[in-house]
């Protein structure tokens, strides 16, 4: 029997079945998101700090990290990615930096103890929880593991995005799909019917993402990862570094405005776990 609930089991089904997508994801399609991200990693995540990477895709910020020092513990509900990421940082001559590597869900991370890391990596984990008791349990497991004062980085997708791509791929759709349309506003979630590419899945609002961390953290940044490059991103592969370095300053120097925000496909939480006394 499964250590996870039926609805996780779903996600990390989905997950093995798109390794390969996920492998080119990033660096080949999303290129804007991981370039922002590493930004505000390398800003916000000192050398040689304690991060537990919960959701840990192929490895990317991993490596990242990994190359800076720092000692890592990986967390993820599918073992195919925490294997991939293993391999990719043992191919780099980095695996001396994992500590620990545990298939655990970001609602249940008993395996860790309290206040123990210097920062905390959940870029996808929260896409994926349709509940809000699930959404706030993960939080807690995160301001529960973190130091007094450490950092948050958190990732949500911006609910519009699925509206965008309906419109951009299936614009016949919108009468068929007026009623769940009308509940997808309220609640943000949708499925492998209606959204095989993600599946099960959570789209959140800034100001609904933003409510979600406040009781335990002080927000350092709350920006839009892509701001006005969006679905377009790929673009950026094509051009030379002087031309992709000048378009990410013009991506970063927008992302935290509404109209970044308002754009942006993937919202980036940064917060600081608030001290208690």
């Amino acid at each position: 029997m499964s250590q996870f609930p039926e609805q996780h089991d779903k996600v990390a089904q989905h997950y093995d079945f798109i390794l390969d997508f996920e492998s080119v994801r990033l660096s080949e399609y999303f290129p804007v998101e991981l370039a922002i991200t590493t930004r505000y990693i390398q800003k916000y995540i000192p050398n040689c700090a304690i991060v537990a990477d919960i959701g840990v895709g192929v490895g990317h910020y991993a490596e990242l990290l990994a190359r800076r020092g720092c000692l890592l513990y990986l967390v993820d509900i599918t073992q195919q990615l925490l294997d991939a990421t293993l391999t990719r940082l043992r191919t780099k001559g980095l695996e001396q930096q994992i500590q620990a590597i545990n298939r655990a869900s970001v609602t249940n991370l008993e395996c860790f103890e309290n206040e123990i890391f210097d920062a905390v990596l959940m870029l996808g984990p929260l896409y994926h929880l349709c509940t809000l008791e699930e959404r706030n349990q993960a939080v807690n497991e995160a301001a529960r593991i973190l130091k007094q004062g450490g950092i948050l980085f958190a990732a949500g997708i911006n609910r519009l995005t699925y509206l965008r791509e309906l419109f951009r791929e299936f614009p016949q759709l919108a009468s068929a799909r007026k009623e769940f349309h009308q509940q997808f506003l309220q609640d943000g979630n949708v499925d492998p019917e209606h959204a095989p590419p993600i599946g099960l899945a959570h789209l959140t609002t800034v100001a609904e993402f933003r409510q979600l961390f406040e009781n335990k953290f002080e927000e350092i940044s709350m920006l839009g990862v892509e701001s006005f490059t969006g679905a377009f991103q790929k673009s950026l592969t094509e051009l030379p570094e002087s031309e992709v370095e000048a378009w990410l300053d013009l991506v970063e120097q927008t992302a935290t405005t509404p109209e970044g925000l308002g754009m942006t496909d993937h919202f980036l939480y940064i917060g600081r776990k608030r001290v208690e006394f």
